[in-house]
């Protein structure tokens, strides 16, 4: 049995096998490379620890683990007082890959890009990569392999971070051997993001683009199956339906695109594997439901620079309390029994990744779940369970050698033993270094024992009764002793400084060399004489380790969990109730009309009874002495709560939903429930001639997107007119049709051509027909299913779009802006749409030149419906006040003026029977004024939806002084951590984006939900 180590130099060729596929530039190198790790606490899965066990390796594979025979012919290494565990898997790493420059910018005044850029029979978005091959573009890299290792990684899931379908990634391990011995499985996973990555092709320009492309390409996959020949090839398709078997892989940003992703994969019959963007515990009880195993970031916020109060106020509270609790992320996918791997991905800086992960561990997460994490569950999610993730025989001999238990904090990774090759990992800076050693030095049967006290990594002593002369040093593992038995001798006369080794003869020194494992070093040499000796040293009293004052202790988390994840959320969704609200003046916008000193009662959720003197058990009493109550303010055209509101790229983007984008954390809701809105149509941009389709929306403030919407509504879809479409505003060229607005029309008419054709192939049998989501939706309206929101201005284009809808048989169901209503507003009666207008917007462009505030009443008096809209974040939580301007301008009554926030804008989007006035059995979305509600003095001091109180005016205010007091504990806990030597960055002011009918800004990820709170 081969008792002693090789010097370190020998080792990486231990395991060296002959290979046949590759010539050898020299000798072949035959040995076996078998190893027992002997005396060591063997973990061998979270589920299994064995003590003082023996791990044996041949040729890069686990041979055996427990207490099994040490072959004559391995190396022995002792491993007492050590632990091994399986090496790491990181299941979304870029190791291998060079990353693409991503250009994510798009702008609207630039030249489109149409088509795709990628030469060859592939797809038509060059977003959609599915044709592409992580092996075709791996190579391993020993320099970037290395702190991977070092971090305790021995297996990682790589694929090239670019595109919306990214094509397939592999399994390879981080050793330094050839590509081909690296990979362990080609083909491993699929991966997807809403990324366009570095895509320049113009389409898709927003999340719900993203969305749709996705759908589609699943759709054109599943038809390409059984494509007509005519249609030729598509090798992109191909690809994605090869991947389909595979371990389906998504990227998200956040809790909203997580449960978004997770959508796309239950329409198609996909469960994904879902990366995280850190921010699930917000949401945790959506994410379980999704069934969806999660791989989980440990990249946490670091504290920000907030001594200067300034910049401290722009921070919103959500990313004061997410730095916080960030920590508690993975504790809370363990809590909520959901199968979850752990990534070192977006870690600025590797060696983070143990603080961290200790931080998370601190946080509630266990350290058998942090393994498991790391080990088990990506080798299963992987479906390589088989050769990593365990010490089981068979397989890979990929595993750590530590000095302790893995998650302790003085614990260091000695080595990381991977495909059966050993890298020293902290064998230059291990604790145990220093100390005092029992050293054995044995020639044929004789044992010679000394003392070595060791200093640092170039001083050390020999001792037996007096300290002899030693010169010691110790390269990464590489020990080397030499001392002398005799007196020193000086050099005398040379001016000089003293050597003890000048004038020793070669066979006066003790000459050692060995591998240093920890507590252990072993080693050959030479005696005094010249003869050779083996030698082990042995760890007996380590030095005492100097305390680190400036680490930081572990202060619990005192944010709580609200929803949405805002200063203004609450623990729990507001409840629906049994209220009586007693002698209020009653808008009813019925046929009884306003109605003084009238009680109106609600339960579960609707309104029960409408009358005088009422009373019911156990109802919470409002007393409404003074008061006005009304219906909830319903806004025909808004455009808050979402990630992106534009899908501009293309003429005609029916396919797009801006229910795919709902952002249920925007301040936005909250706010207009504050000035009594209940209900919002969120209407698609005016970027093309036919948009996305509409979401209605009740402002359920902590539901989630869901939640929010307007269940069993109608359908909508945004079309426009004018400068928008035609790109009247862009600077550097627009090469997108239409140019005019006459080219407008055309783009209409063609639409609807092709709809009618595709209709008619679909309706004729025809299997191989094509589904086309853009087309689909321009169906629903020509079988009036869906209806029309058209953003429009001038009198002409209003009149040429009606002309269009009954050249094909469908109705346009409401003008939107329309300014120049009160031009045509007898044709538009005589179509039968309803209009949504502006109460006095004009002059800020130049097709509104000739809008006027008369408009509404003037449409109004013509027996139009009218309703005044907002398509203001601000304007919204003010439509009474607009509506008002009405009463000024043109002399509409006040019942009629509030009519049109309220009943008006409920009849054109087909809700009227559930909302709009107070009347028994409809949806109880009231609100409560101080004022009458058309009085600039008006203000919403309880808001109803569906029975619940979303909004409590003297809640709200008595909430005031907590707020204050929530976000000052955590600026002086962020203050105390930058004190206390955490990493720190300059403060940034929480951003947050309002979107309107001409934006095309687009948030990747989670916008701010409270910027600017105070």
């Amino acid at each position: 049995m081969k008792k002693l180590l090789l010097l370190l130099g020998l080792l990486p060729g231990l395991i060296a096998v002959a290979q046949t596929t590759f010539p050898v530039n020299g000798v072949a190198d035959p040995r076996s490379g078998s190893f027992a790790l002997t005396n060591a606490t063997i973990v061998k899965d979270p589920s299994t620890t064995i003590q003082n066990a023996t791990l044996v390796i041949r040729e890069g594979k686990i041979v055996s683990v427990g207490s099994g025979n040490i072959p004559p012919d391995a190396v022995v290494i002792d491993c007492k007082g050590k632990y091994i565990y399986p090496s790491l898997i990181d299941i979304y790493s870029d190791y291998g890959i060079a990353q693409r420059t991503v250009d994510l910018a798009f702008d609207y005044g630039r030249p489109q890009q149409f088509n795709s850029a990628t030469k060859g029979a592939y797809n038509w978005n060059q977003a959609i990569k599915s044709e592409v091959n992580a092996a075709d573009l791996f190579s391993t890299d020993d320099a970037k392999a290395q702190p991977l290792r070092e971090m305790g990684f021995g297996t990682v899931l790589v694929h090239e971070k670019d595109g919306i379908a990214r094509g397939t990634g592999l399994v390879a391990t981080l050793s330094a051997k050839k590509e081909n011995l690296a990979i362990i499985k080609e083909r491993a996973a699929a991966f997807y993001s809403f990324k366009k990555g570095s895509s320049k092709q113009s389409y898709p320009t927003s999340m719900m683009g993203a969305v749709a492309l996705l759908r589609q390409n699943y759709l054109d996959a599943q038809w390409y199956k059984t494509r007509p020949p005519k249609e030729g090839v598509n090798k992109t398709l191909e690809a994605w339906n090869a991947l389909q078997s595979l371990p389906q892989i998504f990227e998200t940003t956040d809790k909203w695109s997580g449960l978004r992703a997770d959508g796309i994969g239950d329409e198609f019959g996909v469960q994904y594997i879902i990366k995280g963007g850190g921010d699930e515990y917000q949401r945790i009880r959506e994410v379980a439901a999704t069934k969806a195993p999660y791989i989980v970031s440990l990249n946490f916020p670091d504290a920000q620079k907030v001594e200067d109060p300034a910049d401290a106020r722009f921070i919103a509270w959500s990313d004061l309390a997410h730095w916080e609790l960030a920590p508690t992320n993975p504790a809370a996918f363990e809590k909520a029994k959901i199968p979850f791997a752990l990534t070192a991905a977006d870690l600025k800086d590797t060696k983070a990744f143990w603080p961290n992960l200790r931080k998370a561990i601190q946080n509630g997460l266990s350290e058998r779940a942090a393994l498991e994490a790391l080990t088990k569950t990506p080798a299963s999610l992987l479906n390589i369970a088989d050769k990593v993730g365990s010490l089981e025989p068979g397989y890979l001999a990929n595993f750590l050698v530590t000095t302790g238990n893995l998650f302790a904090e003085k614990t260091s990774i000695l080595e990381n033993w991977i495909q059966g090759e050993r890298y020293d990992i902290n064998a230059k800076n291990s604790t145990e270094l220093k100390g005092q050693y029992a050293l054995a030095i044995t020639e044929g049967n004789t044992v010679t024992q000394y003392q070595l006290e060791v200093k640092s990594n170039t001083l050390a002593t020999v001792k037996t009764k007096e300290a002899l002369t030693t010169k010691f040093s110790v390269d990464g593992s590489l020990v080397s002793i030499s001392f002398s038995l005799k007196p020193t001798t000086k050099v005398i006369g040379t001016g000089q400084k003293d050597s003890v080794f000048e004038n020793r003869q070669a066979g006066e020194l003790v000459r050692l060399s060995g591998v240093n494992y920890g507590s252990s070093w072993q080693g050959v040499g030479a005696n005094e004489r010249g003869a050779p000796v083996s030698w082990v040293a042995t760890l007996t009293t380590a030095a005492a380790v100097t305390k680190d004052s400036s680490r930081q202790t572990f202060v619990k988390p005192e944010a709580q969990m609200v929803y949405p994840f805002s200063i203004y959320g609450t623990a729990g969704l507001p409840q629906q109730e049994t209220i009586l609200i007693k002698n209020a003046t009653v808008w009813t916008n019925e046929a009884g009309g306003r109605q003084e000193q009238t009680d109106v009662l609600v339960k579960a959720g609707k309104i029960a009874q409408v009358g005088k003197s009422l009373s019911a058990a156990g109802a919470r009493v409002i007393d409404g002495t003074g008061k006005h109550l009304t219906p909830g303010i319903i806004d025909e055209h808004s455009h808050i709560a979402t990630f992106s509101i534009n899908e501009g790229a293309q003429s005609v983007t029916s396919e797009v939903r801006i229910g795919d984008n709902l952002n249920p954390d925007d301040i936005n809701i909250y706010r207009q429930l504050s000035g009594g809105v209940t209900t919002s149509q969120i209407l698609h941009g005016s970027a093309n001639t036919i948009g996305g389709q509409s979401q209605l929306i009740k402002l359920r403030w902590g539901a989630d997107a869901e939640g929010l919407k307007f269940k069993g509504a109608d359908p909508f879809i945004k079309f426009a007119l004018g400068e928008n479409v035609k790109r009247t505003a862009s600077t550097l060229g627009n090469n997108r049709y239409p140019d005019t607005r006459m080219g407008v029309y055309e783009v209409l008419n063609d639409a609807f051509q092709r709809a009618r054709e595709y209709e008619k192939a679909k309706r004729s049998g025809d299997k191989t027909v094509r589904r086309d989501l853009e087309l689909d939706a321009l169906v629903e309206i020509l079988d009036r299913k869906r209806f029309i929101t058209c953003h429009s201005y001038v009198q002409s284009e209003i009149l040429g779009l009606i002309n269009v809808a009954e050249k094909y048989g469908f109705k346009v169901n409401t003008f939107t802006h329309i300014l120049e209503g009160y031009k045509v507003a007898d044709r538009i009666k005589q179509h039968g749409a309803n209009v949504s207008t502006f109460s006095d917007w004009w002059a800020y462009k130049n097709e509104v030149k000739d809008a006027i505030p008369y408009n509404a009443a003037l449409m109004h008096q013509l027996g139009l419906n009218v309703c005044i809209n907002s398509d203001d974040a601000e304007m919204a939580r003010r439509l009474n006040q607009e509506a008002a301007k009405t009463i000024r301008y043109g002399g509409v009554s006040e019942e009629d003026a509030f009519k049109m926030v309220t009943l008006n804008p409920a009849k054109a989007l087909h809700i009227d029977n559930r909302v709009g006035s107070i009347k028994a059995g409809k949806d109880a979305d009231l609100v409560l004024w101080s004022d009458n509600p058309l009085s600039i003095y008006a203000r919403a001091l309880y808001t109803l939806v569906d029975g619940a109180v979303y909004f409590d005016r003297q809640k709200d205010s008595g909430n005031q002084e907590h707020r204050a007091a929530e976000r000052n504990r955590l600026i002086q806990k962020m203050l105390s951590a930058a004190k206390g030597g955490a990493p720190v960055v300059p403060a940034k002011p929480t951003a947050q984006v309002v979107l309107h009918c001409e934006d095309h800004e687009q948030a990747d990820g989670v916008l701010a939900a409270d910027a600017f709170e105070f």
